[in-house]
């Protein structure tokens, strides 16, 4: 007997006719075609959020690169060799934002087979902050006798005493005075003392370890006034001098030998040799600057430097 086959019933069920609408399984087929169009869209913006945050990162490491050049590995020391150490802020150790602190260049000046030269020094800490954060005793456990120590401070000492972002000045002057504080940053209770305290704490470690300290005041600003450059900042120079006096120790006037020249050099050719701000030195200021201390260096009762120092060093105008 044939098979009657109605072929009808074989209808693409996958497209819904208006009649078909109205069902239950053509509105499920609708409603899955809306979700799997969703799912793109939120998949499409993961995406580029992602990509996008990707290359905002590349972008903040490239500005962090340029602006942030890596710094020297310091040289192996030679125990057995007298040894330099530069002590104090970012006007001597500074690569950040095409900057240079003038402790750098100054390792140049001398013979390392004869001495080592170590830039201990550190951005944005003061006499204070030198010593409580502990740089000051790695500094120490450095120290041997015969060593010298070139210690120069004042800059960041005039800053905020307790806040919750540097917290690094020092009381001003020369006394005993204190001042007891909870501090907002680094969450400890403290005794601040004076700008005098921790220089002649840091001369008297510096004499117990059998080496020789020598005080530097602070390098100079590039603000001007009637064709005069400024000799400050504050009296942090002026204070350096009465304590070195006071404590027997050595001094040498960089402030002055410093504000000396850029005045002979005038105010326009004294411009390329800062950075970005009228504080920190580019390369040209650091050289320049290094080549000063140099000259303090060279006038000291006895000449005790003079020894380890290259030709370029010894053709160093005093």
């Amino acid at each position: 007997m044939p098979l009657n086959i109605d072929h009808r019933g074989h209808a693409d069920k996958s497209k819904c006719t208006c009649a078909d609408r109205k069902t239950s399984s053509c509105t499920s087929t609708g409603k899955t075609g809306i979700a799997g169009a969703f799912l793109v869209v939120i998949w499409t913006f993961i995406i580029f959020v992602s990509l996008a945050t990707t290359f905002s990162a590349a972008q903040a490491r490239n500005r962090n690169d340029n602006s942030q050049a890596p710094e020297t590995p310091p040289p192996p020391i030679n125990p057995k060799l007298v040894t330099i150490f530069v002590v104090g802020d970012s006007t001597a150790n500074n690569h950040a934002n095409g900057g240079l602190g003038w402790g750098d260049p100054f390792i140049n000046y001398f013979d390392t087979t004869k001495v080592n030269v170590l830039n201990r020094a550190r951005g944005g800490r003061s006499s204070r902050t030198f010593i409580t954060e502990g740089l000051w005793d790695k500094v120490l456990s450095e120290m041997k006798r015969g060593d010298f120590v070139l210690i120069q401070f004042g800059h960041n000492d005039a800053g905020a005493i307790n806040d919750d972002s540097r917290a690094r000045g020092s009381l001003p002057g020369l006394g005993e005075e204190t001042q007891e504080i909870d501090n907002l940053l680094t969450k400890k209770h403290e005794v601040v003392h004076t700008f005098g305290w921790y220089m002649r704490k840091m001369i008297a470690d510096t004499k117990a370890k059998g080496a020789t300290p020598i005080v530097l005041s602070p390098t100079v600003r590039n603000i001007w006034k009637d064709g005069r450059v400024e000799r400050g900042p504050g009296k942090y120079g002026e204070w350096s001098a009465e304590i070195a006096k006071s404590e027997k120790v050595s001094f040498i006037d960089v402030t002055k030998l410093i504000a000396d020249r850029y005045e002979a050099m005038g105010e326009e050719k004294v411009k390329p040799l800062f950075g970005p701000d009228h504080t920190h030195t580019s390369p040209a200021g650091a050289e320049l600057n290094a080549s000063l201390v140099i000259v303090g260096l060279r006038m000291l009762k006895g000449k005790p430097f003079d020894r380890y120092l290259l030709a370029k060093g010894n053709a160093v105008a005093v």
